[in-house]
C-alpha cells in the first residue's frame, strides 16, 4: 500500500491548481452574500418599510419588521437546504465540472434579482432573489468538494479540499467589507453591493469549461477509460504519473455497485457508519456556535462598542486566516487531529463565553475578553470542523455513494445553519448567557464520537477507507492496518 501511495503521489500542476481555483469561484460567491447583508442591515430593513408604507399608508410593525428580515436571511439557507435534493441527480447525470456550471446560472439569476428589488420597489423581489441563490448554494457546496476531491491526488486531497472553504471564508470577508457604509452599503448603494457576485460567476463560466471532468466519473459512472485516462493525464501533467492511480480507480470500479438508491443508501450496511459519522461532525460544526456569530456579531457587539461594524471586519479577517492555517496543516496533521483540536477549543471558548457573559454586567471591562472568545472560537471552527465538515463524506463513502453522501452533507450544513438563524435571537432572549452551554454541549458530543469512531483519511485512496466499511456494522477499530489513530 505505501508503495502504491509513493506512486500516486504527483507535484502540483498548473491545470490541476487553475481547475480547482476555477471552481471555488462558486463558493466565494456563497461567501459573499453570507457576508454583505450583517452591516447594511438597518438601511435595507428600512426599505422594506417604505416600500410597505407605499403600498398601505402605513409603517410595518416592529416585529413584522423584524420577521420580515429574518425571513430575507434565512430564506437563503433554506433554500440551500432544498438545493441539496438535486445533488445526486446533477453529478451522476451531467458530471461533476458540467454541473457546476448548469448550477450557476442560478447564481447569476439570483443576484440579479437582489439587483433589481430596489428599482422595482419590491422587497419581495429581494427575498425571491436570495431563494434562487440559496438553490445555488446548496447544490454548489457539494459538488465543489466533490469534483475537488475526485481530481486531486491523494497526498493533495485534504488540502485542495479545503480552498473550498478558504474561498468561502475570503467570499464572507469580501461582502463584509462590500457592506460597509464607507463602501456600498449605503441607501443609494445597497442594491449595486448584491450585485457584484455576477463578476466571479460569469468568470467562471469563461474559465471551467476548459478544464477536464472527474476521471472517476468518467471512468466509474460512465466506463470511459480512455477518456478518463486523457482527463488524468491532463490534470497530472505526465503519463507516467497516472498508471498507478487508473489501477486503484478500476479496483475501486470492480468494488462498486452499478448505482445507488436513496433509499439503498441508508440501507446498505457499509453505509451505516459513515452516515452516523457525517451526522455529528456536520452537525457539531454548524450547532457549535460560529453560524450564530457570524449572521449576528455587528449587533451582538453593538451593545458594547461604537465601532462594532469594524469588530465585525475581525471576524472575518480571522476566519480567512485561520481557513488558510487549515489549508497548511490538513495534509500534515490530518483530518482527525484537527477535528478533534476544533471541537475541543469550541468547548472551552462556549465555556468561557457563558462565563464571561455572565459577569459582564459586574465587570464591563471584560467586553474585550469576549471580543478575543468570539476571534478564539472563529479560529477552532476553521481549524478544523468548518472545512472538514464539508468534504469528509466524499472520503467515506465509495462512488456510487458518494454524491448521495453530499447531498445529505449540504441538506446537514444548511439545515443547521437554517435553524440556528431562526432560533439563535430566541434562544439567547430565553437563556441569556446560558445559551452558549447549549453550543458546548453539541461540541463535547461531536468530540467524543470524533475520538471513538472517526478514521484517520490522510494518504489513503478512496478504495482504501472504503474498504473499511464494506459488510461492516461497525467500525473495526482494533483491526490491523485500521490507521484510526495514526
Amino acid at each position: 500500500m505505501c508503495v502504491q501511495l509513493e506512486e500516486q503521489k504527483s507535484h502540483m500542476t498548473i491545470v490541476l491548481v487553475t481547475s480547482i481555483l476555477a471552481t471555488v469561484l462558486g463558493s466565494l460567491q456563497i461567501g459573499y452574500h453570507t457576508g454583505n447583508v450583517n452591516a447594511p442591515a438597518k438601511i435595507i430593513e428600512e426599505f422594506f418599510n417604505q416600500t410597505w408604507s407605499s403600498r398601505h399608508n402605513q409603517s410595518l410593525p416592529d416585529h413584522s419588521l423584524t420577521l420580515l428580515w429574518s425571513l430575507s436571511v434565512s430564506i437563503k439557507d433554506f433554500g440551500a437546504l432544498i438545493g441539496s435534493l438535486g445533488v445526486k441527480y446533477l453529478a451522476d447525470s451531467y458530471g461533476r465540472r458540467n454541473s457546476i456550471l448548469i448550477v450557476n446560472i442560478l447564481s447569476v439569476v439570483g443576484a440579479c434579482l437582489m439587483f433589481v428589488s430596489k428599482a422595482s420597489g419590491s422587497f419581495e423581489v429581494l427575498i425571491v432573489g436570495r431563494l434562487v441563490f440559496g438553490l445555488f448554494c446548496g447544490l454548489v457546496m457539494s459538488l465543489n468538494p466533490l469534483y475537488i476531491q475526485e481530481v486531486s491526488p491523494t497526498n493533495l486531497r485534504g488540502a485542495f479540499a479545503t480552498l473550498n472553504q478558504v474561498s468561502f471564508a475570503t467570499g464572507i470577508l469580501i461582502g463584509m467589507v462590500a457592506g460597509l457604509e464607507t463602501v456600498l452599503g449605503t441607501e443609494h448603494h445597497w442594491d449595486l453591493m448584491f450585485s457584484l457576485s455576477l463578476f466571479p460567476a460569469l468568470l467562471q463560466y469563461a474559465v471551467l469549461p476548459f478544464f477536464p471532468e472527474s476521471p472517476r466519473f468518467l471512468l466509474i459512472n460512465r466506463g470511459q477509460a480512455e477518456k478518463a485516462e486523457a482527463a488524468l493525464v491532463r490534470l497530472r501533467g505526465h503519463t507516467d504519473k497516472v498508471y498507478a492511480e487508473l489501477e486503484e480507480m478500476k479496483e475501486e470500479a470492480r468494488h462498486s455497485p452499478a448505482g445507488v438508491t436513496v433509499t439503498e443508501f441508508f440501507k446498505k450496511r457499509r453505509y451505516k457508519q459513515p452516515i452516523i459519522l457525517v451526522l455529528v461532525v456536520n452537525l457539531g460544526s454548524q450547532l457549535s456556535g460560529f453560524n450564530a456569530i457570524i449572521n449576528y456579531s455587528t449587533r451582538m457587539f453593538q451593545a458594547k462598542f461604537e465601532e462594532a461594524k469594524y469588530l465585525t471586519l475581525g471576524v472575518g479577517a480571522v476566519n480567512v486566516f485561520f481557513t488558510l492555517v487549515a489549508f497548511f496543516l490538513m495534509e500534515r496533521a490530518g483530518r482527525r487531529k484537527l477535528l478533534l483540536t476544533g471541537f475541543i477549543s469550541i468547548v472551552v471558548c462556549n465555556l468561557l463565553m457563558t462565563v464571561v457573559e455572565s459577569v459582564l454586567h459586574l465587570m464591563p471591562e471584560l467586553r474585550s475578553l469576549q471580543v478575543l472568545l468570539v476571534f478564539c472560537l472563529i479560529s477552532a471552527y476553521e481549524l478544523g470542523p468548518g472545512p472538514i465538515s464539508w468534504f469528509i463524506a466524499a472520503e467515506l463513502f465509495d462512488q456510487p455513494g458518494r454524491p448521495i453522501a453530499m447531498a445529505f452533507t449540504s441538506m446537514l450544513n444548511w439545515g443547521g445553519k437554517f435553524v440556528l438563524a431562526l432560533l439563535f435571537p430566541p434562544l439567547l432572549k430565553l437563556c441569556g448567557a446560558y445559551v452558549y452551554l447549549l453550543f458546548m454541549l453539541v461540541a463535547v458530543v461531536a468530540f467524543s464520537f470524533t475520538l471513538l469512531r472517526l478514521p484517520e483519511t490522510k494518504g489513503r485512496t478512496f478504495d482504501d477507507i472504503a474498504e473499511e466499511f464494506r459488510g461492516a456494522d461497525e467500525i473495526p477499530l482494533n483491526k490491523t492496518g485500521f490507521n484510526t489513530f495514526n
